[in-house]
This record gives structure tokens, C-alpha cells and sequence, in this order.
């Protein structure tokens, strides 16, 4: 019985896809896409070769989007959404559990023409499995959270112009790969006052493997452990 509802509740949760849609400023809120590398359609990413792995579909440039500043130490929020409206519907299925991450990398010069490809990414954040007693996963707290979930920039990151990047992996067909749903938001922003970090750097794609364990896993047979690819989290 309990298999047979996993796979009715991953069967019913495939199509719920979702993108991010704001980001928040503190308190601000932005306003929707803006500052952010829209993809073309809520899809997820699934191989975790393609540079669609950096910043979704067509992300690879934000030539046509502004780049927002703020200072370094500043708490940012990111908000997920199924479609294009922030009320009427989970913001994101909640079939689609999983960890919660976030990376940060430092452009040559413009947010707006940097690619991100290359070791540039460094994790800064990242939820996953809160309670294995109960199942509770990131997602479940974004969920309640209307889709929201926050960071803040580290205050030792060298001024300059960056991209934020949230990623929602959804493991709900992750038995074997290519399974695993990626869904990735990339923002432009500027960051003032910053320090003289030099945090570790990954490369996406690149650093992910179909193979990882965070990524090939079946969460419904009493999971009790999670390690989420792109390895540990740089504190600041």
C-alpha cells in the first residue's frame, strides 16, 4: 500500500512543475522576473550536463535584464511559484520533495553578460532532509512558506557584480536517472561593501554527477539520510 501511494503521489506531482518569479530584498519585494533569468517555461532540468544546469533554459546571458544592487550582508529571499499567480494553488507541489540550495558566483565584470560556466559557484546554503521520523523535506517548509526561502549574502564577499542562484531538486522520480527534477533561478545583483573572501568555487554543470547519490535516490524507502550534491556549504 505505501508503494503504491508513492508512485500515485509521484504520478500526480510530475506535471506540477514551477520557476522562481521574485526575489525579495529584505523586505522589499522586487516584483515579479524582475532581476531574474526567466526561462522560457516552468520545465525542470534533468541532465545534469547540459549548461541548462546554470541558470535554466536560454540562461546562459541576462543581456535583457537589470542587475540589482545591494550590499553585501543583506538578507535575499526567493519565491517560487507554479504559474503566474501567487494565490489559488500550492506554490509548488508538494509531491516534490527535496533539498533546497543556494550558490553565488562572481562575474568578470557584468552580471548581465556572465555565463557562469566554470569552477565560479560557491554553495551558500542548502536544506534537505529535516526529519526522517516524519519525511519533511526543504520543499515542505518553502511550501508553507508560500514558495519563499532566505539567504543571506555573506559580508565577506569581494564587491562586485554577481549571480544568485536558487535550485529546487525534485526528487519524487529520482529512482534512477535521469530522474531527478532541477529547478534553477539565476539573479543579477550587485553587491557593495563587501570584503576579501576567496571561498571554494565548483563548476555547474560539471560538479554534478548522475551517479551522486543526492541525486539517483529513492526517497520513499524510509529514507533516513540525505546528502545533497555540490558538496559542503561555505559559511562566509
Amino acid at each position: 500500500m505505501k508503494l503504491a501511494l508513492s508512485i500515485l503521489t509521484a504520478a500526480a506531482a510530475v506535471n506540477a512543475h514551477f520557476t522562481m518569479q521574485y526575489i525579495w530584498d529584505g523586505l522589499t519585494d522586487e516584483g515579479q522576473n524582475n532581476y531574474i533569468r526567466a526561462p522560457p517555461s516552468n520545465n525542470p532540468v534533468t541532465d545534469v550536463t547540459s549548461t541548462d544546469l546554470t541558470c535554466n533554459v536560454n540562461g546562459l546571458s541576462g543581456a535583457n535584464v537589470e542587475t540589482l544592487s545591494i550590499p553585501a550582508g543583506t538578507n535575499i529571499t526567493f519565491e517560487w511559484h507554479q504559474h503566474a499567480q501567487r494565490t489559488g494553488e500550492d506554490a509548488i507541489s508538494a509531491g516534490h520533495k527535496g533539498p533546497v540550495q543556494v550558490y553565488v558566483a562572481k562575474a568578470p565584470s557584468t552580471a548581465a553578460s556572465f555565463d557562469g560556466q566554470g569552477a565560479v559557484w560557491t554553495k551558500i546554503y542548502s536544506s534537505g532532509l529535516l526529519d526522517p521520523s516524519t519525511q519533511e523535506w526543504a520543499t515542505d517548509v518553502v511550501n508553507a512558506n508560500n514558495g519563499k526561502h532566505s539567504v543571506v549574502i555573506p559580508a565577506s564577499l569581494p564587491a562586485g557584480e554577481y549571480l544568485l542562484r536558487a535550485e529546487i531538486i525534485a526528487l519524487h522520480v529520482a529512482q534512477s536517472y535521469p530522474g531527478a527534477q532541477f529547478y534553477i533561478g539565476c539573479a543579477q545583483v550587485k553587491i557593495t561593501s563587501g570584503g576579501s573572501a576567496n571561498p571554494p568555487k565548483i563548476a555547474l554543470p560539471g560538479a554534478y554527477q548522475g551517479s551522486d547519490p543526492g541525486i539517483t535516490v529513492n526517497i520513499y524507502n524510509n529514507l533516513q539520510s540525505y546528502i545533497a550534491p555540490g558538496g559542503a556549504v561555505w559559511s562566509g
